[in-house]
């Protein structure tokens, strides 16, 4: 016998039963084969949606499934219910992405453009989760399509126009593995550049600087440019070390975003081109156990210029995120990395999922996603972590 699918709506203010008033009566269907095949539910503020997809066999008709639903006294209290007959064949195909949409504060115009997209995609939205209202506001949209390659790259274009940092990511349970987060330090865990730092205490920041401009501007690599800058602070005493270690600024919601991965199982690391003599003592305290970072040569009380073993550069922090995966034991499908600068590109690039933080463009374009907001642990709600669960620490 053929079968037939409907859709049960319930809408109305929430109160205590619903739920199983509605099971209740799909129940009685079972005489006609009738089963669930799907259930969805929201509330907000009291307001309550409650969809069931009902298949039954050919003999049932649609008044028939409304007089059950009646019977069990699920329409009352300013609560109604609907049944629609829905052709299967419409259903959109294809597999689900999740988007993830932040800003300071997201508009309706906004979801307007990325829906837009959506539908330009030939692809639609299954469901909207409110991840966060503040200090951002953020969205996540599990999209389902059949050409992802394309949503991609339609939804991305709309939200670089209109303002919106966003993450498009493969659905899965993967998403709430296990995960290793590996940060920058410099200008992504922390607000300053420690290099910076151990130049004002040495007298040598002008120095520095042109170094540093000349790394970006791409006349020197970062290694060269590495040794140089170290090379000015010879003869600095060791103890200066403490000293620029205590001015070091930590970037607002670095100390959320450890708190909650670590709560939450979740593996966080730093790989960083500068200097471990400064950040371990600092992670310990945060209780970060994985650390890649450059040494300095210090010897009988002084800075000796130097640089001690291999330099943690742009291919040595993609190492050093491979490196630890193996031994955290997860997937590069399961890593993150975050940073801002050229020499995080390799590691962005080879983690599952790679996030440009206040980044230049240039490295934005080698980046899954990009965070544009002054807080860290905005992270958090790229892995599908809602601020409800953030503040439940």
């Amino acid at each position: 016998m053929a079968t037939a699918t409907y859709l049960v709506t319930v809408s109305g203010p929430d109160r205590v039963g619903v739920g199983a008033e509605l099971f209740e009566a799909v129940s009685t269907l079972s005489a006609h084969g009738g089963k669930i095949s799907d259930v969805a539910q929201i509330t907000i503020k009291g307001a309550l949606v409650l969809c069931c997809e009902v298949t039954v066999d050919g003999s049932i008709t649609e008044t028939e499934i409304e007089a059950a639903i009646l019977r069990q006294n699920i329409v009352a209290d300013g609560i109604t219910a609907t049944v629609l007959l829905v052709d299967t064949c419409e259903v959109n195909a294809g597999g689900r992405l999740l988007v993830t949409l932040l800003a300071p504060s997201i508009s309706a115009e906004q979801l307007s453009g990325i829906f837009n997209a959506i539908a330009a995609s030939s692809a639609t939205c299954e469901r909207i989760v409110h991840l966060a209202s503040y200090p951002v506001d953020c969205y996540e949209l599990v999209v389902r399509g059949l050409d992802h390659s394309v949503l991609r790259e339609n939804v991305t274009k709309v939200a670089k126009t209109i303002g919106l940092d966003l993450a498009v990511q493969k659905a899965g349970l993967h998403r709430r593995a296990k995960h290793l987060v590996v940060m920058d330090a410099d200008s992504t865990l922390l607000q300053d550049e420690v290099i910076d730092l151990l130049a004002d205490e040495c007298g040598c920041a002008e120095e520095v600087s042109k170094i540093t401009a000349a790394a970006m501007a791409g006349e020197i690599d970062f290694s060269e440019s590495l040794r140089r800058r170290v090379s000015l602070l010879k003869g600095l005493d060791e103890s200066v070390l403490a000293t620029v270690r205590s001015k070091i600024r930590l970037t607002p919601g670095a100390k959320t975003l450890l708190r909650t991965l670590q709560r939450l199982g979740y593996v966080p690391a730093v790989v960083s081109g500068g200097f471990e003599e400064i950040l371990e003592p600092l992670l310990k305290e945060l209780k970060v156990e994985y650390l890649k970072a450059n040494h300095l040569e210090v010897k009988d009380g002084k800075l000796t210029g130097n640089v001690v073993g291999e330099i943690v550069d742009r291919a040595g922090k993609a190492r050093a995120l491979e490196q630890f995966a193996r031994e955290v034991g997860v997937p590069l499908e399961q890593t993150v990395a975050v940073g801002d600068g050229a020499n995080d590109i390799d590691m962005l690039s080879v983690a599952g999922l790679g996030i440009a933080f206040n980044a230049k463009p240039v490295v934005q374009e080698h980046a899954d996603a990009a965070l544009s907001v002054p807080y860290l642990d905005a992270v958090l709600y790229f892995l599908g972590i809602s601020r409800e669960e953030i503040e439940n620490n």
